[in-house]
């Protein structure tokens, strides 16, 4: 396989443009994707059997199972860290190492778990989001892997994009399979 072609199945959707600043428009559009994902992504892989769940999405990539619960796992800390840059004074979180991660038990479960958490994850995060003021979204934690600080408009537009990428993923893999 090419090259362009395996990082165009890691990135299917581009690169984030981290550091970009995000208009109160642009958030709510954000936020807005960031509501639907948890449905868009039942509705894709919700009915799937373990054969579909347990195909990589590219070469050496991970399973689609593990996508999925990657994907609340990451929200889950993205949620975490939103309201901890909420009620502190640009916080320090705590890393994770996703890899790691994946290669837990709990990555082995059937998706459908993950999906309820996801979508009431979401519908909790999204009611944060929405409520919050210009100022509020303004507000930053630090990320000492990346040795600077995120305000949260640009999480927003992070996790906007990181839903979609890993959704991409899965949706590529269908289509190039047939099975959607």
């Amino acid at each position: 396989m090419q090259e362009q072609d395996l990082y165009n199945l890691r990135y299917p959707i581009g690169d984030f443009a981290y550091g970009s600043i995000f208009t109160t428009e642009q958030n709510h559009e954000h936020i807005a994707i960031i509501a639907g994902m948890p449905r868009k992504l039942t509705e894709l892989v919700g009915r799937w059997d373990d054969e579909r769940l347990d195909t990589p999405y590219r070469p050496d990539g991970w399973t689609v199972r593990q996508v999925v619960h990657h994907v609340v796992d990451s929200h889950i800390n993205a949620y975490v860290r939103v309201k901890l840059a909420l009620t502190e004074n640009n916080p320090t979180i705590s890393p994770y190492e996703e890899g790691d991660w994946a290669k837990l038990a709990d990555y082995t479960l059937d998706v459908a778990p993950s999906l309820v958490i996801l979508s009431n994850l979401h519908l909790r995060w999204v009611t944060v989001l929405k409520s919050l003021t210009e100022d509020q979204r303004q507000r930053t934690y630090f990320h000492p892997g990346s040795q600077r600080s995120f305000p949260i408009s640009e999480v927003i537009g992070i996790y906007a994009w990181h839903g979609e990428h890993h959704y991409q993923h899965i949706n590529q893999l269908a289509v190039r399979n047939g099975w959607v």
